[in-house]
């Protein structure tokens, strides 16, 4: 079987800027809401996922705000899209899908605790982490891959090493030294993607890399300078890879069995839909829970 774990902030997010603004009767948006439901039930419609979860940021800090000031925050999120994060969480719900809210942890230490807990499962063939969100690409080893259901594109091992240019296991040096905006990680001056890639493909990881540069095998345009660099932000880049190292051990309560879909709860759906102005789509959902 095939397990389908969904990155649910990303879609949250996606819905927003393409789905077209929808308002309840007392002014609530509830456009993304409903993109949100839409695009989970075709998940399961249109793609035969049959075991499936989906992580959403309860909240947008984590543990990681405490580690570094500059990582990201909610700051500058849209009222009407931060007024949906809680309405996705219940839809996921009602739709009959197992919801992991992250508070401590994010959305995607989730999917990755997920590639691990339920890779082990010889019933599992594959673990499909719905997300383009390059972070996710650490996970991705011979049973786990990374699809970006937008471009409808799949990242397996080797198609990490064709677009970052280094193995699974380096992404999170690989970002620690380019940094990633979306997080608020600023990487290191003058290192770009290029020299990453080059230095990491070679070396693996950070602490791997000769202090030295006369002693990389490697060629790198101006790579004294980098080197320099490199170890005058020893402290800053050991900090920015350990934000970008996603965790493995959030406490995830569910079993394999458990995120096995059974259809959505109908009178929870439709209670829902009705709250959102939303009632024809109770007679599109595929199945419901006996």
């Amino acid at each position: 079987m095939k397990v389908h774990v969904v990155d649910g902030t990303f879609e949250l997010f996606r819905a927003y800027f393409a789905m077209p603004s929808a308002q309840t009767g007392d002014g609530q948006e509830v456009g993304a809401t409903r993109g949100l439901l839409r695009s989970l039930h075709s998940l399961i419609r249109n793609h035969g996922a049959t075991h499936i979860a989906v992580a959403f940021d309860t909240v947008v800090e984590s543990f990681r705000n405490r580690l570094f000031d500059g990582y990201k925050t909610g700051e500058g999120i849209e009222p009407e899209l931060f007024s949906q994060f809680p309405l996705v969480e219940e839809a996921a719900r009602a739709l009959g899908i197992v919801v992991w809210s992250m508070i401590e942890f994010e959305a995607d230490d989730a999917l990755a605790t997920a590639a691990v807990q339920f890779g082990k499962q010889r019933s599992v063939e594959q673990i499909v982490i719905c997300s383009p969100d390059k972070d996710l690409a650490q996970c991705v080893n011979d049973k786990v891959v990374c699809w970006d259901r937008i471009r409808d594109r799949t990242l397996d091992t080797d198609g990490v090493r064709e677009k970052f240019g280094v193995a699974p296991a380096s992404i999170p040096d690989y970002l620690a030294l380019v940094g990633d905006a979306a997080d608020g990680i600023p990487g290191v001056p003058r290192w770009g993607a290029k020299s990453a890639a080059t230095i990491l493909a070679r070396y693996n990881h950070l602490e791997d890399i000769p202090p030295d540069p006369a002693d990389w095998n490697v060629k790198i345009r101006g790579a004294a300078a980098l080197a320099t660099i490199l170890g005058e932000h020893e402290a800053e880049v050991e900090l920015y890879r350990e934000l970008a190292t996603l965790r493995r051990d959030v406490p995830l309560a569910e079993s394999l069995a458990d995120l096995r879909w059974r259809g959505a709860d109908k009178e929870t759906l439709t209670g829902f839909c009705r709250q959102i102005g939303y009632e024809r789509f109770v007679d599109e959902v595929e199945r419901y829970a006996d």
